[in-house]
């Protein structure tokens, strides 16, 4: 039986961006499942007391150089030069995230997903302007009246709430968390060891 990766994310994360791609890849060489969990990480931060790292290690001297090395190396190992850090950043996502929460199914809040990263993580778009996440939405072949129409809906709006309380319940603490069952792996630089673990290795 195959094994099924839950990816909880916020298009507002760069590491969710640079994750996503490889992400993608392991989850076709092994045979698993991929299934997203919209969350709203400004919520989780809230939840959990955590914040960006270019934040929380400000003052710690040489990190912050050296988690951007690390980044680079993240983006050249897998080829991912299309990416822009957005000039906004931290910027709010939630309308991205209701929209996502508003798929009728895995396969489209994917295809959403495949469609928003770019626009996000390449060309920065605002991504609070309904007219601009709108046209994105169109020019995707999607019908952008009914996402932005269900972003307003009640219970769409607390399912994004609830997603990301039930994440922080399990552990989760920021973007990406991954989990295979009950085990958890956070950060991009850990999808190796979800691979391994995949193939038969241990968490």
């Amino acid at each position: 039986m195959s094994k099924t990766v839950e990816l909880i994310l916020d298009l507002g994360a760069p590491n969710g961006y640079l994750a996503w791609y490889p992400l993608k890849q392991i989850v076709a060489r092994t045979g698993a499942n991929l299934e997203v969990t919209p969350v709203f990480l400004g919520g989780m931060h809230k939840l959990t007391g955590n914040s960006p790292p270019m934040m929380r290690d400000a003052n710690v001297k040489g990190k912050v150089p050296y988690a951007a090395l690390e980044f680079q190396r993240f983006i050249d190992r897998h080829e991912l030069s299309a990416f822009r850090m957005h000039p906004d950043l931290p910027f709010n996502t939630i309308l991205l995230q209701r929209i996502l929460v508003a798929s009728s199914n895995q396969d489209e809040m994917q295809r959403l997903v495949d469609l928003f990263q770019p626009a996000v993580w390449e060309r920065n778009i605002d991504c609070s302007d309904v007219d601009v996440v709108g046209r994105v939405l169109e020019e995707g072949g999607f019908d952008a009246e009914r996402f932005l129409n269900a972003a307003q809906d009640p219970e769409v709006k607390q399912k994004l709430v609830d997603n990301t309380q039930s994440a922080v319940d399990r552990g989760a603490f920021g973007i990406p968390t991954f989990f295979i069952g009950d085990e958890m792996w956070f950060g991009k630089e850990r999808l190796e060891q979800i691979e391994a673990y995949l193939t038969g290795g241990k968490p």
